[in-house]
C-alpha cells in the first residue's frame, strides 16, 4: 500500500500551519505564542520526516515504471525531500531551544528559516505533482498490479470458490474505476493543453 499521497498532505500543510503561529509569535512576543509555535513546528518536522520515510518506500515501487526524464525527477524530489525533513528537524531544534532559553532573536532566525523551508516545500509539492500528472501512468500500472497481487494473496485464502470469484471480481471493479479516474484525469490535461496551443495559434 502506497502511504506517501496521504503523508505528503500533512507534510504540506503543517510548515504553513507553523509558519502562521511564528508570525503571530512575532507580532505577540508572548510566551503562549512562543510555545504554540514551537510545538507546531516540532510536529512540522515530523511529519516531513514521515513524508521523506514514505516517499522513499513508494519511490522504489514505481521506478521501473517511469521513463528516463521521470526517474531522474524522481530522484531529484528524493534528495530535496531529505534535504527538506533535515533543515526542517534543525530548525525545530532551534525554535524549541529559543523557546526555553527565551532568546526572541533565536526564535526569529528560525521562524525566518521556517518560511524559506515552507516556500521550498511548495516548490517540492509542485515536483511532485509533475511526476504525477506529466509521468502518472506509470502509477496507474502500479496501481493495477498491486491490486492484481492483492487479490491473488485474499483469493489463495479463501477455500470457497465463490467467494474467490468474488474477490476478483471486486478487484477488476476498483481497477476501472482506478483506470477511468485516470483516463478523465489525462483527457482534462489533454483538453487544457490543447486549448491552449490552439490559442497560440490564433494569436
Amino acid at each position: 500500500m502506497m502511504l506517501h499521497p496521504a503523508t505528503v498532505h500533512f507534510a504540506m500543510v503543517l510548515p504553513v500551519v507553523a509558519s502562521v503561529f511564528g508570525i503571530i509569535y512575532l507580532i505577540k512576543k508572548d510566551k503562549m505564542s512562543a510555545q504554540l509555535s514551537s510545538l507546531s513546528t516540532l510536529v512540522a518536522a515530523f511529519a516531513m520526516i514521515v513524508a521523506w520515510y514514505t516517499g522513499s518506500e513508494a519511490g522504489p515501487q514505481i521506478y521501473d515504471y517511469l521513463s528516463e526524464a521521470g526517474q531522474h525527477e524522481l530522484i531529484e524530489h528524493k534528495e530535496l525531500g531529505l534535504y527538506l525533513a533535515i533543515a526542517l528537524s534543525i530548525v525545530a531544534i532551534l525554535k524549541i531551544l529559543g523557546c526555553k532559553m527565551q532568546k526572541f532573536f533565536i526564535e526569529a532566525i528560525s521562524i525566518i528559516l521556517l518560511l524559506l523551508i515552507t516556500a521550498t516545500t511548495f516548490l517540492q509539492g509542485k515536483d511532485g505533482g509533475e511526476i504525477v500528472y506529466e509521468h502518472g501512468m506509470p502509477f496507474k500500472a502500479y496501481m493495477i498490479e498491486d491490486s492484481l497481487n492483492e487479490a491473488q494473496v485474499n483469493a489463495e485464502e479463501e477455500e470457497d470458490p465463490e467467494a474467490k470469484v468474488e474477490i476478483y471480481e471486486e478487484t477488476i471493479e476498483d481497477i476501472k474505476l482506478l483506470s477511468q479516474e485516470v483516463n478523465e484525469l489525462y483527457s482534462d490535461k489533454s483538453s487544457a493543453e490543447e486549448s491552449q496551443e490552439e490559442e497560440k495559434e490564433e494569436e
